[in-house]
């Protein structure tokens, strides 16, 4: 049975940020709920992981899936919203859960980030979409840099580095590429502005 993910999250734990709840249309018109991770959502996260298309579980977790554990999922659903910050995207026409996307500090102003997204959701914008949404979470707390970790294959990892700034740094090896960006307030404050603004209104025939 798939646990019922909480849309609107009414018991949230201190330091909760609303105002990253929010409603966004992506380039192709489908819309998604996207808000920050919480305590409660340890059920739907632990059938994700065990349910991921083997390609997800691949680039998500460098080759083989984590073992599921209750310390690993109290690790991965509770965060302090600063040092630690996590989203999750919800399908608005099922509640289900379809994207997540964090970052965790390394340094004092820089953050490793990682994204996954379910595959009927993907080259819809999505992962772009979270990872804008993180990037000015992140920067609004002092975090001036993205990191990454992950197999040198993974081609669009670096692509959606490359949208919330300007690359410093990139490196393979053995099969593993490591890839940093200082973020550009600029540019991501465009993209978060384009997701959440009001479509054109419709013209009559």
């Amino acid at each position: 049975m798939t646990p019922a993910p909480i849309r609107h999250p009414r018991a949230v734990p201190p330091g909760y940020p609303t105002e990253y709840e929010r409603d966004l249309r992506l380039p192709g018109g489908r819309t998604v709920l996207v808000r920050p991770i919480i305590p409660a959502d340890r059920g739907p996260l632990a059938y994700a992981i065990r349910t991921a298309d083997p390609d997800t579980v691949h680039r998500r977790f460098l080759g083989s899936p984590p073992r599921i554990t209750p310390r690993l999922l109290t690790h991965l659903c509770t965060v302090d919203y600063r040092k630690r910050f996590a989203l999750v995207a919800l399908d608005p026409a099922t509640g289900a859960g379809i994207g997540i996307a964090r970052y965790e500090a390394t340094e004092e102003d820089t953050a490793e980030v990682a994204v996954a997204v379910t595959p009927a959701w993907r080259r819809a914008g999505l992962a772009t979409a979270l990872v804008e949404v993180l990037a000015e979470a992140a920067m609004d707390r002092g975090i001036r840099a993205f990191s990454a970790y992950y197999l040198a294959d993974n081609r669009p990892v670096t692509a959606l580095l490359d949208l919330v700034g300007s690359r410093d740094r990139t490196s393979v090896h053995e099969g593993f590429a490591e890839a940093a960006v200082a973020l550009d307030r600029d540019s991501v404050t465009a993209a978060v502005e384009n997701l959440t603004a009001e479509p054109p209104p419709s013209r009559d025939p």
